[in-house]
C-alpha cells in the first residue's frame, strides 16, 4: 500500500470549489466582478491608447517605449528558458527511465553500478581513440550518471520507503465527441507501444450519448477489438449531459472518472495506487512516459499534492497544416517549453494527477468549458497553495488545426485558440476560492492573480502595442507632440527595439526546425524552404492571435458565456 502524504485535515474538511453559476446574490456579484476585471483591463489598454495618444500623447509615447522594452525583455527571457526547456527535453528523451524505475527501490546496488559505469567511461576517455563527437557523448553520459547518482543519495537520505512500481495502475482517459477512430487509433498504439506493462493500464474511452449510434458504436467495437485484450482493462463509457451540466469537456471527463471510482471500489484499489491521465483523443505519448511518470510519482514523497504534465508539441500532422497555424502552434509549443522551466507551472491540454487528489476535490467543475487548468486550481485551493506541477521532460505530441480546406483550417484555428483563451473563466472562481482561504499565504494570492491577469492581458493587447497601438501618437498628438524630439526618436526607438527583439525570433525558429518530425515522403525538399519562409509572417500572426484573446475576455465581460465546449474538427491526409 502507497502511504499518503496528505496531512489529515486537508483529507477530513469539507471542500467545495465556488459554483460559477452561483445564484446566491452575494456571491453572484463578486463572481460578476472578477469577470469583469480581464476583458476591463484589455479594454482599458486599447481605449485608453487610443485617449492618451490624443490627450497626453508624450505620456503614451514613453509608456509605449517602456512596453516595448518590458517585451523585448520578456521575449529573450522566454528565448532563453525555452532553449534551457529543450536542452531538457533532449536529455529526457535519451534517458531509460524504465531502468531507473525498476531499479529505483534497489538504491544502494543501483548507485554502485552508475558508479562502475562512470568509472568505466573516464577509462575510456583516457586510454582509447575516441573522435570529437564520441568524446562528447561519452562525457554527456557520465555527467546523467552522476546526476543521477546525486538524486538516488538524496531519496536514499530520506530514509523513506519509495514504492513499488508494481502496484501502480495508471488510466488513462480519451474522451470522445465525435472524432473517428482513425484519429484515437494513434493514441491508443502509442500507448500499447509504450515500455511500461500493459497489465497496468486501464484505457477510459469517454464517449458522448449525443454522438450518432451509427458512428459512435462501430467506433468503439473496432478500437475495443483491436486492443481491448492488450490493456488491463478497456473501458467505455457514454456520457448524457445531465441537467446543470454543460456539453463539455469537463462533464464527460468527471462522469468517466467517477466510471472509474466504482470500478476501483469493486476490485478494493487504493486511489493512491492509482495515476489519472486526462489526454485528449489525439495524444501520441513517448514510448518512455509512462515509465518516466512512474518514476515521479514514487520518488516524490508529497506525489498527491503534484499534477505531473508532459511538454505539448503540436507537430502530428505539422507538415500538413497551413503556415497560419504551423507559426501559431509552434509558437504554443515553446510556450509550454518556457512554462515546463517554472515553479509556477499550470496543468494544459493532456496531463495527469494523482486519483486520490482527484476524488478529494471532486474532479472536474461540470459546468465550465476549461477542463484542463481549472483541476489545477481546485486542488491548488485544496491544498491552500500547497500544490504545484511536476513536468515530465517528454513530449506528447498532439495534432495541430486542419480542416478540409485553407480557409476553414484558419476559422477552426480561431475558434480553438478562442476556447484556450476561454481558461480566463477559471480567474473568477480561483480568486473566490484562494482570497478567502486564511491558510493559503498572502503573496502566494497576490502572485497568482497577477500572473493569471498579465498572461492574459498580454496576449490580448500585446500584439496591438507593438504593431498598431504604438503608433497612435504620431497621428493624434498633433503638430505640438510631432515637432517635438520625442515624436521624431519614437519611431527609431521603436525600430531599434523590434529589432533586438528578433534575436528571440531566431532563438524560436532555429529551435523549431530541430522539434520538426521527419519530412512525409509526400512531401519535397521544398517543403522545407516553406517552413523558413512562414516565419517572415510571424508578426502578423502574432497580430491575429491577439482576437480570440479579446473576443473572449469581452464575452466573460458582457455575460455572453459560451454554451458549450467547441470541439476541434480534427482531419488527417493519407
Amino acid at each position: 500500500m502507497i502511504m499518503t502524504s496528505v496531512a489529515a485535515d486537508s483529507s477530513e474538511r469539507p471542500f467545495a470549489f465556488p459554483d460559477p453559476k452561483t445564484s446566491d446574490p452575494r456571491d453572484r456579484r463578486t463572481q460578476r466582478v472578477f469577470e469583469v476585471i480581464p476583458g476591463g483591463l484589455a479594454w482599458t489598454v486599447i481605449i485608453g491608447m487610443f485617449l492618451g495618444s490624443w490627450l497626453a500623447p508624450i505620456e503614451a509615447a514613453v509608456f509605449v517605449i517602456v512596453y516595448d522594452i518590458y517585451w523585448i525583455f520578456l521575449t529573450m527571457y522566454v528565448a532563453f528558458f525555452s532553449s534551457i526547456s529543450f536542452r531538457s527535453l533532449r536529455r529526457g528523451m535519451r534517458i531509460n527511465w524504465w531502468e531507473r524505475l525498476a531499479r529505483v527501490r534497489d538504491t544502494e546496488g543501483y548507485m554502485k553500478e552508475l558508479s562502475d559505469r562512470r568509472r568505466l567511461l573516464g577509462r575510456m576517455l583516457r586510454e582509447e581513440k575516441l573522435s570529437f563527437r564520441e568524446r562528447r557523448i561519452v562525457r554527456r553520459e557520465r555527467r546523467e550518471l552522476a546526476r543521477h547518482s546525486r538524486e538516488l543519495a538524496e531519496i536514499a537520505a530520506r530514509k523513506e520507503s519509495v514504492p513499488d512500481y508494481q502496484e501502480i495502475i495508471h488510466a488513462v482517459l480519451l474522451p470522445t465527441a465525435g472524432e473517428g477512430a482513425d484519429i484515437i487509433e494513434p493514441a491508443l498504439q502509442s500507448i500499447a507501444d509504450s515500455n511500461f506493462p500493459k497489465s497496468q493500464i486501464v484505457i477510459l474511452l469517454a464517449t458522448e450519448e449525443r454522438e450518432p449510434e451509427q458512428t459512435r458504436i462501430p467506433k468503439v467495437d473496432y478500437l475495443r477489438e483491436k486492443f481491448g485484450h492488450v490493456f488491463r482493462d478497456f473501458i467505455v463509457t457514454v456520457h448524457e449531459v445531465a441537467d446543470g451540466e454543460m456539453k463539455c469537456k469537463a462533464s464527460n471527463a468527471t462522469y468517466a472518472a467517477k466510471k472509474l471510482q466504482a470500478y476501483l471500489d469493486d476490485r478494493d484499489i487504493s486511489y493512491d495506487r492509482v495515476i489519472f491521465s486526462n489526454f485528449d483523443c489525439d495524444s501520441v505519448v513517448h514510448p518512455e512516459y509512462f515509465s518516466a511518470l512512474t518514476y515521479h510519482y514514487v520518488i516524490e514523497p508529497d506525489r498527491l499534492r503534484r499534477a505531473y504534465q508532459p511538454i505539448p508539441m503540436y507537430d502530428n500532422n505539422i507538415w500538413d497544416t497551413n503556415a497560419f497555424v504551423r507559426v501559431t502552434m509552434i509558437g504554443s509549443s515553446f510556450w509550454h517549453m518556457y512554462q515546463g522551466t517554472r515553479r509556477e507551472m499550470v496543468t494544459f491540454s493532456s496531463h495527469s494527477e494523482p486519483f486520490d487528489t482527484l476524488v478529494r476535490v471532486g474532479f472536474w467543475p461540470v459546468n465550465m468549458i476549461s477542463e484542463d487548468s481549472i483541476i489545477y486550481w481546485k486542488a491548488f485551493a485544496y491544498f491552500h497553495g500547497d500544490y504545484r506541477v511536476q513536468a515530465i521532460p517528454l513530449p506528447i505530441s498532439l495534432d495541430a488545426t486542419l480542416a478540409d480546406t485553407y480557409w476553414k483550417t484558419i476559422v477552426n484555428s480561431y475558434k480553438q485558440k478562442r476556447r484556450w483563451a476561454y481558461g480566463i473563466e477559471g480567474f473568477p472562481v480561483t480568486m473566490r476560492a484562494i482570497w478567502p482561504d486564511r491558510k493559503t499565504p498572502f503573496f502566494r494570492k497576490l502572485r497568482v492573480g497577477f500572473e493569471m491577469l498579465e498572461g492574459h492581458l498580454s496576449w490580448a493587447v500585446a500584439p496591438l502595442i507593438l504593431s498598431f497601438l504604438g503608433w497612435l501618437p504620431l497621428f493624434f498628438g498633433g503638430s505640438v507632440f510631432n515637432e517635438s524630439v520625442l515624436a521624431h526618436n519614437l519611431p527609431v526607438v521603436t525600430k531599434t527595439l523590434m529589432t533586438i527583439s528578433m534575436g528571440g525570433l531566431i532563438v524560436f525558429v532555429s529551435l523549431s526546425f530541430l522539434m520538426l518530425p521527419p519530412r512525409p515522403k509526400r512531401y519535397g525538399k521544398f517543403r522545407h524552404g516553406l517552413m523558413f519562409a512562414q516565419w517572415i509572417l510571424a508578426p502578423f500572426f502574432a497580430l491575429l492571435g491577439a482576437l480570440p484573446a479579446i473576443d473572449s475576455q469581452t464575452r466573460i465581460m458582457t455575460k455572453h458565456y459560451f454554451g458549450e465546449f467547441w470541439v476541434t474538427e480534427k482531419v488527417r491526409k493519407k
